[in-house]
């Protein structure tokens, strides 16, 4: 178990699929020996189901939210600021990194060789609701691993979602996530970009992520035509700031 590392997981459990993962990604890490986990619950009512069904294990906490829109970024913030570890991994509430991967990323942190790493780098692949079915019965990677022709590939060439792990001092540093990215969609491209133009050391591991399917709400899609748009004008004057070919990633 790696105190190091401290994994936040901010949550909104907008459907059934949603609460079965989030149980099924912590016991994934949990058995992998990444046990330092925090779970930040935002939504308008404390049902108690998380909690539950994380146990005290986990530093699980509950901030009473009736927006219909998950702001997931100033969430991610307020973990990040208080997170008392050196290292800080940002875990989607969906996804399975293999352990191997993980550990590698977080190598790299505690050496000095990166800045920010990814624990993947492609493809980052969404699983059939039968597959992810049988990983939430079984658990083991080797149902995953086994099945990666019979998933869809998402967000190609160049996924940047899912996860990713930093130095905590780093991220701070940077500026975090960008609030103004409210809902879902885009500010993976504007936080890497942005860590590009500040010449930061960024590496990927190579391997893939899954991504354990799920029903699209208002949370897993843009909410409203022009939060779209400026989110794409967004990226793209991140991207070019960033300058082609100008601390790309190894």
């Amino acid at each position: 178990m790696n105190q190091k590392l401290n994994i936040t997981i901010p949550v909104r459990v907008d459907t059934v699929e949603r609460l079965e993962n989030i149980r099924t990604v912590v016991n994934f890490l949990f058995q992998h020996g990444f046990q330092n986990i925090s779970v930040l619950e935002a939504a308008a009512l404390c049902n108690g189901f998380v909690k539950e069904l994380l146990g005290k294990r986990i530093n699980y906490s509950f901030i009473k939210d009736e927006d219909l829109v998950f702001h997931r970024t100033r969430y991610i913030n307020k973990m990040v600021s208080e997170a008392t570890t050196p290292y800080v991994a940002i875990w989607d509430t969906d996804v399975i990194v293999p352990a191997k991967q993980v550990a590698e990323a977080l190598r790299w942190l505690e050496t000095g060789e990166a800045d920010f790493a990814y624990p993947y780098d492609k493809p980052f692949l969404d699983t059939t609701p039968i597959i992810r079915k049988l990983f939430l019965e079984d658990g083991k990677i080797e149902t995953l691993e086994q099945n990666r022709k019979k998933m869809k590939e998402l967000y190609a060439p160049n996924p940047l979602g899912g996860a990713f792990l930093a130095n905590r001092d780093a991220y701070i540093k940077s500026g975090m996530e960008n609030e103004d990215f409210y809902g879902w969609g885009m500010e993976d491209g504007e936080r890497f970009y942005r860590w590009q133009k500040l010449g930061y050391k960024i590496k990927r591991v190579p391997g893939p992520l899954y991504h354990l399917t799920h029903g699209r709400g208002i949370n897993s899609m843009f909410h409203n035509p022009d939060q779209g748009l400026w989110k794409r004008k967004e990226t793209l004057k991140a991207k070019r700031m960033a300058g082609q070919g100008q601390n790309g990633i190894d």
